[in-house]
Order: structure tokens, then sequence, then C-alpha cells
């Protein structure tokens, strides 16, 4: 490739020759085109590298890095960060699907609105062989012009995997990198939120695939957060929690904030913490790594992943 193109893709990946083959495939037909596709393969031992090699010596647009060690889950994610030259970059996932237009309706809707950050699309929840189990109904609030009332709905609730959206890379530069204590994702979509809008593509454009070999399965915080990094081995789970609590305050303190929305900011983690208990959320963190996700009481019914938009 010469020049830079409009769009980075950054897909770190550690022994995803299971499902790999397919995003790939749904990456590389985008109707958007102008993107560059990096891969981060951390040290894998199945097919992986084989399967890179191919795709990158077929498309241009591929840029394979192969890491000489493990590095472990967050490291991987964040070089891909480093490496992007686009202007826009997405996160994408080995194991997850893509509807043929997500990238053409999320670099549209960003340009139509120079104010929001990140641009994600609608998402649907697909098993291990790629049958829809559900559809994900994106409610919260990140849309609205108050930085306070965007942190705040991340903050209570789990999000939607916005981290996989498209955002500005700038933006995304100026933030805290990718931590790798307990649920990392939250507080680092939360400090997004806190430099502009989120905007949602009202089509089903995302698959987010759940099966039993995903990397966020860990019987414990100390497991997944050794996933993430090795060098947490050993690490307490009282160290890690106190990490992530202490993440949301350092974004609301680092963040380009009006004095009434920075102390809105403050007040919501202090109400969050009352909410939730530091005794009972140290029990759940200590019970797994991260909250398993539970299908929705209404199944909605949505294309097929290979005949998506």
């Amino acid at each position: 490739m010469t020049g830079s193109p409009r769009v980075s893709i950054g897909l770190p990946v550690y022994n995803g020759e299971n499902y790999l083959v397919k995003a790939l495939d749904a990456l590389l037909s985008q109707t958007f085109t102008d993107f560059e596709l990096i891969i981060s393969d951390n040290a894998s031992t199945d097919a992986t590298e084989s399967i890179c090699r191919m795709y990158a010596s077929q498309d241009d647009r591929i840029r394979y890095v192969r890491q000489a060690r493990n590095t472990g889950g967050t490291p991987n994610q964040n070089l891909v960060v480093e490496l992007a030259r686009g202007e826009l970059f997405k996160l994408a996932a080995h194991d997850d699907l893509y509807g043929r237009r997500l990238l053409e309706r999320c670099v549209k809707m960003l340009d139509e609105h120079s104010d929001a950050v990140l641009c994600h699309a609608d998402m649907a929840y697909i098993d291990a062989e790629g049958a829809i189990i559900a559809r994900y109904d994106y409610t919260m609030p990140t849309s609205s012009p108050s930085a306070s009332t965007r942190f705040r709905s991340l903050l209570f609730t789990e999000g939607g995997d916005d981290e996989y959206g498209v955002v500005r890379t700038d933006v995304l530069r100026r933030v805290r990198p990718l931590g790798s204590f307990y649920n990392p994702g939250r507080p680092y979509v939360a400090e997004l939120s806190l430099h502009g809008r989120f905007l949602q593509v009202p089509e089903l454009l995302y698959y987010r695939r759940d099966h039993p070999d995903r990397g966020d399965r860990s019987p414990t915080v100390q497991a997944l957060c050794s996933r993430l990094d090795p060098d947490r081995a050993g690490q307490s789970t009282f160290h890690l929690f106190g990490e992530y609590v202490a993440a949301y305050v350092r974004a609301i303190h680092r963040a380009p904030l009006s004095v009434a929305d920075r102390a809105a900011c403050y007040r919501a983690v202090l109400e969050w913490l009352a909410a939730r208990g530091v005794a009972s959320a140290l029990r759940a963190a200590s019970a797994g790594g991260r909250r398993e996700w539970k299908m929705p009481s209404s199944v909605v019914a949505a294309p097929p992943p290979d005949r998506a938009a």
C-alpha cells in the first residue's frame, strides 16, 4: 500500500484458526475499501500464522505482524492501535462477523457528525456455528450532548461492545491505553465517551460470537488478567479491582470537561460505588473474570450473518 488509508482495522489474535478465515473474509469484502488491516499474531501455535500469511500474500491491504512471544491480550491490542495509520480505527476480533456495509455506514455517519468520536452498528449474538442467538437492544444515551450523561450510562451498565466501533484515531490516542486489570474495556470506553458522542447505525451489521473458547472465559479475575498480561500473575483481586475503579477516576481527571461535567462524573462514580457496594463488587470479581452474558428474554429474528447487508 502507498499513502495512508482512511480506516485502519486492527485485529489482534492468538490461536484463532477456528474462526479467523470467516472473519478475514467478512472484513476484506467490505463495501468501503479504503482501509488497511493490521493483524498482530501473539505467537500463535496453531495454523493462525499460515492463514494470515496466505491472506497477506493475496491482499496488499493486510499488514501482518508476528510477536516473538505471547505478550498477552492487552499489549497485543494496544499494539494495533499504535501501528494504525488511518484517520479512523476499528478494532476487530478473529471470532466475530461483520456485515458488508459496516465500515461504509459507520464512516458516513462520522463524516456527517464531526462532534461524534465513535460509531457502531446494531449487534446480534451468534453461537459457535454462526447461528443467531439474539439481537442486542442498544438503549444507552451515549449520543447525548452531555458528557456526564454519556459517562454515567456506561458506568452503570456493561455496555454494547462500543470498543469494537469505528473511532477517530486521534481521540483513541488521547485516552489511556487499554489496561489489564479487572474488566478494563469498561473504563476505556467510558473515557472515550468523555471526548464526544457515540453514534449507532440502526442496521444489524455486527455479529458477536459467543463460544466456549472466547478469550474472556476464565475462572477467576487473576486468571483472566494473567491472560491479558502475563505480568499480572500473582496480583490480588483487591489490587486488580482497585485499578478498575481508579481508571474511571483517572479518565475524568484527564478529559477536557467543564467544571460542572467533571463534578457530575465524580458524583456518578461515588453513586456507583455506593449502589454496588465495594464488598459485593469484590465478591463478584473474585467469582469470575467477566460477567457472563445472559440471553435476553425475547429473541429477535435477524438475517444470517453471511447474508448481512
